[in-house]
């Protein structure tokens, strides 16, 4: 309808019978009603950033945005957040920059040289000028924490399984939680399985079935960071899959299913976890613990 309207208008305007004035308000009237998509965010407010990066509020108005990358915006943290506020190799931010471009930080083995790359569970991070090696994991407060590993655990992850289809020219493809599609995977690899990936070669070795028993490490809700061993799993047609983990103490909670990320069979994890092990503390049981150390 607006076309036709405007090519009326358009034989008109040729004859001479509109105004200056008229074409002016309706051409500004046409600009008002038609918006252009935004597109993406280029800037995140402090106050507006992810909790468990642990910046200061009073420090900045402004937080360092992620890149688009293998991780969701909020379940990662930036390579400049891991250099300057958490390993303190860098005082601001443009030292960050200078440090990326170097070359000297690698995530997964690749060398990585936006300092806004998002750094997510399980990745790799390196520093080869220092030989430091960091995993990244969870503590049991859900903040990120940086374990340090050796250069025999720096070269495998692990990977959760989100899901398994057969694409478009009938090959069967493996999608992982970092964003990796393996294709041709081993048959037995479900769904919320976890696969041991050589970071080298991008092929896993060994399958880690999600199953009664297996040992497993919460990366969202209220528990996350927390290890556990799996003891029951309820399904909800329509509705979410609610899983029970008791942990090494005997407290056993309740998550959601995608919620659960398995790191091991029995009571053996496959990669080195953080101190605590995973176990959650009241605020008693910290007190208590520091009145022992001296800090009180």
């Amino acid at each position: 309808l607006i076309s036709k309207f405007n090519s009326i208008l358009v034989s008109y305007d040729c004859v001479g019978i509109l105004s200056p004035t008229f074409k002016a308000e309706y051409t500004f009237q046409i600009k008002q009603n038609s918006k252009m998509p935004r597109g993406p965010k280029k800037h995140l407010k402090r106050l507006n950033a992810p909790s468990h990066w642990n910046l200061g509020k009073m420090t900045g108005v402004w937080a360092p945005k992620p890149s688009a990358g293998p991780h969701k915006q909020r379940e990662c943290v930036p390579l400049c957040v891991i250099l300057r506020d958490r390993l303190k190799y860098a005082l601001t931010n443009k030292e960050c920059v200078q440090i990326c471009m170097e070359r000297c930080v690698k995530v997964d083995g690749k060398v990585r040289t936006d300092h806004n790359y998002p750094a997510g569970f399980m990745d790799i991070v390196e520093l080869d000028k220092c030989g430091d090696r960091f995993r990244v994991l969870y503590d049991t407060k859900g903040r990120f924490v940086l374990h340090r590993v050796d250069k025999a655990e720096a070269a495998y992850k692990l990977c959760k399984i989100k899901k398994v289809f057969i694409s478009g020219k009938k090959i069967p493809v493996a999608v992982t939680h970092d964003g990796r599609s393996i294709r041709y995977p081993d048959p037995d690899v479900k769904a919320n399985d976890s696969v041991k990936l050589d970071i080298a070669t991008n092929k896993f070795s060994d399958i880690i079935k999600f199953e009664i028993g297996a040992m497993v490490m919460l990366t969202g809700g209220r528990n996350a960071g927390r290890i556990g061993t799996l003891m029951h799993i309820e399904k909800h047609e329509g509705s979410f899959n609610i899983v029970t983990v008791k942990d090494a103490k005997g407290a056993t909670f309740s998550t959601r299913l995608h919620n659960v990320f398995v790191i091991g069979s029995g009571n053996t994890p496959d990669v080195s976890i953080p101190k605590g092990r995973g176990i959650k503390k009241n605020i008693l049981q910290e007190r208590a613990e520091a009145e022992l150390r001296g800090e009180l």
